[in-house]
């Protein structure tokens, strides 16, 4: 399993700006409401992107048009949380004890991860239905977990990727049937990352697997809690978007 793309043809993305105009549009597809989507209306296959507890942020949006700009492919950011909206981004993380509580029972409620899997399952199967060769998906944080938990027997994406995933677990990884490109921070557990990275090693689609641990990122340097401003942190977020494009030209090809 690589770390690395050594491919002189990788994909080159667009350049990353920290005062960033989303270029997609919200519309309602399938059961959601809402759902973020930019890219081209003729790309054969699509890809969902499953965003953090904060919901809709520039930093998530510049992403994901990067990635539809980029594979010339379609890209679903889906209102999860509608009608109840979003974590609140500040503070975070929650310092009193009702603030504690209150995040607890936003990961029971809104953001209950079996009733979000389903939810993924269904709209990744309605693309398909509605003329997408193949679908990708990729998450961030809460949604990683819900994205990798998606990827077993009978899922309806043929590879996902997840980036600073929260509740990692090395069990979630040994019920993949398709290609993982896992990319954590130094805030996420090392030891479960490797444990990760071992079972990919083993299973028959490992070759089409990626990784990299960003031991110098915190939680969320490539979504809502991303710092452009900052040159280490623009850095990183063009290096693990220019990775997840890469990792979805060779596994939607």
């Amino acid at each position: 399993m690589t770390t690395h793309n050594t491919n002189a043809a990788c994909c080159t993305i667009p350049p990353v700006i920290s005062d960033y105009t989303p270029k997609g549009v919200f519309k309602s597809v399938g059961s959601f409401n809402k759902v973020y989507v930019t890219g081209p209306d003729t790309s054969t296959n699509a890809i969902v992107c499953v965003y953090d507890i904060f919901g809709f942020y520039p930093q998530t949006q510049q992403g994901a048009d990067i990635v539809a700009s980029t594979l010339k492919t379609k890209v679903y950011m889906p209102d999860f949380f509608e009608p109840d909206g979003p974590f609140p981004h500040d503070p975070f993380p929650p310092t009193t004890d009702e603030g504690k509580e209150a995040l607890q029972n936003f990961f029971g409620t809104t953001a209950n991860p079996q009733k979000n899997i389903a939810k993924l399952i269904e709209f990744g199967n309605h693309l398909k239905t509605n003329g997408a060769a193949k679908v990708g998906a990729y998450g961030f944080c809460w949604g990683g977990k819900v994205t990798v938990c998606a990827a077993g027997e009978n899922t309806p994406f043929s590879s996902v990727s997840i980036i600073h995933p929260a509740m990692l677990s090395a069990e979630d990884s040994e019920k993949l049937t398709v290609p993982l490109a896992i990319y954590p921070s130094k805030d996420e557990p090392k030891e479960e990352f490797e444990k990760i990275v071992g079972i990919l090693a083993k299973k028959s689609f490992a070759d089409s697997c990626d990784n990299k641990y960003y031991s110098n990122m915190h939680h969320g340097w490539a979504a809502a809690r991303g710092d452009l401003k900052n040159e280490e942190n623009k850095k990183e977020f063009e290096d693990v978007y220019t990775k997840v494009v890469n990792f979805f030209k060779k596994t939607l090809a």
